[in-house]
């Protein structure tokens, strides 16, 4: 048998080869990469897995946990004599693995129930493997063995094992050598190319710079060519909401992956405009402006200016960006209103609307929560459920409540206009079949079916003051929705721009339009902003390429501002790294086809193997020997074989580098850029010029056409990196000392830095990233975790209800929290923090506990000595009678607060699922019976049994 591992670095990996080194088989291990020769059609598994044990009868495993079966199984030929206990192993280490990835909290509590000491019994098993990697960044947490005790001892043992000791320190010796053992594979797993590519690869060199395209520089404003053979490309990005800072998932889904295009389309000579700016009406602005005592414009001019900033510092280049709360608006979107009705497709109707009393305001659809009437999701908004994605009308939600106050809504009826989407389903529904087959494909199926559903009139009109009024009679004391307006957004803003804006936006025939979005925007622009335009009957530009990404989640939660979880727009440029490393990192993980995670040892592992180890390594070579050897002057160059297979290679790396981005598959066409260095790095480690230069004449021949012919890569390079990474394509062209004019994607790949051109100075480009300053940033924006039962707003979270009295999720919350910042405090103290620090975090503690005690209706916990002089309602009668300090029981605390998520869970569900009322409340008495031990535990006073129950007590005694 033999394992084959191609990426170290992965959970799966590091799994097996930390079942390595229990394993009693001598099994040898080889490191390679992905297209590895000698497993002929086993590479594509190795390639998909990223590992792969081959036994003696050339059967490939790659599932971490079948590999690690055979590893840790007895020896030959009684592999599958107890096929059980491998089931169960194997059963277990998935159910644990699965558990941590997708709920850290059920998958660590289910291992902390098994752990005696370890997660089977008294040895390593399969299982304890699979949680040590899976569960890795939870390690970090010094709460860890308070929250989970038993796991607090199993991780010491863990890490004293021989298992992952050894597994570390061959990960150390498998990076360090990998380079080395694999010089002569790597250079025969490049891409394959023919005698013709070869030839044409030739003829394509010897045309020089003059045959290539210009890329194309914008002079504002920019209008469409009326020259057929010039493309001209509209590209927007959904418009941020404005009354928030924009996180990485933000930012990526959408003005990034725009920028990307554009500058690539610039780059081909198309003419092109991007274009984007803030969304700024709804009730969302208005409660904002309410919070920070301001107006809503003055709110909207504060955060326009952040997401300018924002965007700005990432090398966000738009061609305009502007902001919705203008004249410009307001005209485009009462002329299409008036289009749609003098043709007909508007309706007049009363609609039922949710009404809060309490706050004495109708409620937009964004500030109703309640459960989705699809899918049951219980934190669905009133105008959309984020888990599954359906459109729904705020009083189709089950169990609504008042997103400011909490309370449960009253329906209420109020007059308004609706498109009449039926009467619009023939055009749309040909419309859509012409032009999503080149969407992505998440867009073309939540397009699709939301059409297949049926289509239902979608009313456009709202009882707000922050908006686009409405021009019609009887209805000027409302605005439109938000998503009848917004979109309108992109015209109004490119009017701002240019006063020949319909140039662009009524010129379908000689406009392409992208549009770039995360996926829960689709239904707004691939039917709702559609149908109204259709509805017009003029001539708009729609939208041609409709460019959707799934979600980018942030280490094992997502992005939290409220719970400082996770890296915000804002945030990324105090850390000290440049921009151009997020923009590469985040198209490395853009998420085109699902959901992608943002981790920092991801980031760490991109930035120093494929940056600093592959690409920044390259250039910097190619340039300092040019520098070292021939004073900087690229010297004369023969195309050798050698080099013109070399030169056939890049140039089919460049077609298909062109064609991905022309697909929008932005991720795929980053790695190509690094295939593309790889080649050099593989011709240069194959030639070895450092060799030649100090041979006879023939041979420094031979390195001046071998290192001439790299710089014309490393040109090459410059201007396939630009779309990701401006700045560090610009640093390249001025090592190279070359003309941003060679600054192009013409398609061919050719000699552009000829010989006698001097180069400027060598640096090298990229930094390494150390681990300290990875577990830094990794700790710093860990956040805390979400509260049990939900991921709504915190803030809303600790409301009353309209009754005065808290719901018992509220108590469970604020319970738990009292019992994680206590968790803080405790560990704060144990290491001997500074004193300023420990007595904010005792701040919080204190003030968590307020809230608790008057969520339970009791008095905080005396603070001062005057407190003892002022006994509680419940002392009256009493005398002098004081309830006896209590401790704290950490252990307890915590099993406690796990004990009461759970029953609150189960209660929950019951009421859910409208069970018999004599078991909810059966149900009900078990969790008031925990949090009381719970309160107890935790020191916090409980509140005392009051009427017949207290003098039954009484009587007693």
């Amino acid at each position: 048998m033999t394992l084959y591992v191609t990426k170290p670095l992965s959970a799966d990996a590091l799994k097996v080869l930390a079942g390595l080194e229990l394993s009693s088989k001598k099994i040898p291990l080889k490191c390679v990469d992905a297209k590895c020769a000698e497993l002929e059609e086993q590479a594509s598994l190795l390639s998909y897995a990223g590992v792969l044990l081959v036994g003696e009868d050339d059967v490939g495993l790659w599932d971490p946990v079948a590999i690690l079966q055979v590893l840790l199984g007895p020896a030959k030929n009684e592999v599958f004599q107890d096929p059980k206990k491998i089931f169960q192993e194997s059963d277990l280490a998935s159910e644990i693995s699965r558990l941590v990835r997708n709920d850290r909290r059920k998958g660590l509590a289910r291992a902390e129930d098994m752990c005696s000491p370890y997660i089977s019994g008294n040895n390593i098993s399969i299982a304890d493997l699979c949680l040590w990697v899976d569960a890795e960044s939870s390690f970090g947490d010094p709460a860890l063995a308070l929250d989970y005790p038993k796991l607090g001892v199993w991780k010491g043992l863990m890490e004293k094992s021989h298992a992952v000791k050894g597994m570390k320190a061959r990960l150390v010796k498998l990076q360090g050598e990998s380079g080395q053992q694999n010089e002569k594979s790597k250079a025969k797993e490049t891409v394959i190319v023919d005698a013709r590519e070869i030839e044409a690869a030739r003829k394509a060199w010897k045309l020089g710079p003059s045959s290539l395209r210009k890329p194309f520089r914008p002079s504002h404003p920019v209008l469409p060519s009326e020259d057929k053979s010039v493309r001209n490309v509209l590209i927007t990005s959904a418009l941020p909401y404005v009354n928030n800072v924009p996180h990485l998932g933000n930012i990526v889904g959408c003005v990034l992956s725009a920028d990307v295009f554009a500058r690539f389309c610039r780059l081909r000579g198309y003419r092109t405009l991007y274009i984007c700016g803030t969304d700024e009406y709804g009730t969302a602005t208005e409660t904002k402006a309410l919070e920070m005592g301001l107006t809503p414009k003055e709110v909207c001019d504060k955060y326009n200016a952040i997401h300018r900033d924002v965007y700005e510092w990432f090398g966000i280049e738009f061609d305009h960006f502007g902001r919705t709360t203008t004249e410009q608006q307001t005209r485009v979107a009462q002329e299409i209103f008036w289009d749609l009705h003098e043709h007909g497709y508007l309706l007049e109707d009363s609609m039922e609307q949710l009404h809060c009393e309490n706050c004495n305001r109708f409620l937009a659809d964004r500030f109703v929560e309640g459960t989705c009437p699809k899918c049951a999701f219980d934190d669905a908004r009133g105008d959309q459920c984020d888990k599954c994605g359906n459109l729904v009308n705020a009083v189709e939600l089950i169990s609504p409540r008042c997103k400011i106050c909490r309370s449960p809504p009253k329906v209420k009826s109020s007059k308004h206009l609706f498109l009449d989407l039926p009467k619009l389903e023939d055009s749309l529904g040909q419309w859509l079949n012409k032009e999503s087959d080149k969407w992505s494909s998440n867009a073309k199926v939540i397009a699709q079916s939301w059409v297949k559903d049926g289509l239902k009139p979608r009313c456009i009109t709202r009882d707000l003051k922050w908006g686009t009024p409405v021009p019609m009679e009887n209805y000027t004391d409302k605005v439109f929705y938000v998503w009848y307006d917004a979109p309108i957004g992109y015209l109004s803003i490119t009017h701002c721009y240019t006063e020949h804006w319909e140039k662009w936006w009524k010129n379908p025939d000689d406009v392409e339009l992208f549009m770039f979005m995360g996926k829960d925007n689709v239904p707004f622009h691939s039917v709702i902003f559609p149908s109204c335009l259709l509805g017009t009957r003029r001539n708009w530009t729609l939208v041609n390429r409709l460019c959707a990404t799934e979600y980018l989640n942030y280490e094992d939660g997502k992005f939290s501002k409220s719970r400082g979880q996770g890296v915000f727009g804002d945030q990324a440029a105090e850390l000290g790294f440049p921009a151009d490393l997020w923009r590469f990192y985040l198209m490395a993980v853009r998420p085109e086809t699902h959901d992608s995670v943002f981790n920092w040892l991801d980031l760490q592992s991109r930035a120093n193997f494929e940056l600093l180890n592959n690409l920044g390594n390259f250039i910097n070579r190619v340039l300092s020997f040019l520098e070292k050897n021939f004073g900087g002057v690229v010297p004369e160059m023969e195309l050798s074989e050698e080099n013109a297979v070399a030169a056939a290679r890049v140039q089919k790396l460049l077609e298909s580098y062109v064609d991905l981005f022309e697909k929008v598959k932005l991720r795929d066409a980053l790695r190509v850029v690094l295939a593309v260095s790889k080649v050099g790095n593989q011709l240069m480690q194959a030639s070895k010029p450092w060799v030649l230069i100090k041979g006879d004449e023939a041979m420094r021949k031979d390195a001046g056409s071998l290192i001439g012919f790299c710089a014309n890569i490393v040109c090459l390079l410059g201007s396939m990196l630009h779309p990701f990474m401006p700045g560090t394509s610009k640093e390249i062209f001025n090592q190279l000392n070359a003309s941003e004019d060679l600054m192009c994607i013409d398609g061919k790949f050719t000699c552009c830095i000829p010989p006698g051109h001097k180069i400027g100075k060598p640096v090298p480009l990229f930094q390494k990233i150390e681990a300290a300053q990875i577990e830094e940033f990794r700790q710093r924006f860990a956040g805390t975790p979400a509260p049990a039962g939900g991921s709504g707003d915190s803030k809303a979270a600790k409301q009353p209800n309209s009754a005065g009295k808290p719901s018992s999720d509220t108590v469970q919350e604020l319970t738990e929290a009292v019992a994680k910042q206590g968790n803080v405090v405790r560990d704060l103290k144990a290491k001997k923090s500074e004193k300023s620090l420990i007595d904010a975090e005792v701040k919080k503690l204190l003030d968590l506990k307020k809230q608790l005690a008057d969520a339970q209706n009791t008095s905080p916990p005396a603070t001062s000595s005057s407190s003892k002089n002022s006994p509680d309602r419940s002392d009256v009668g009493k005398g002098s009678e004081k309830t006896p300090e209590r401790k704290t029981d950490p252990v307890a605390v915590n099993l406690l607060s796990e004990a009461v998520t759970k029953q609150g869970n189960v209660v929950r569900d019951l009421k859910a699922s409208k069970a018999d009322k004599t078991l909810i409340d059966a149900e009900v008495k078990k969790l008031l019976d925990l949090k009381k031990q719970l309160a107890e535990a935790s020191g916090s006073p409980v509140e005392a049994t009051k009427g017949n129950d207290s003098k039954k007590k009484k009587g007693k005694k």
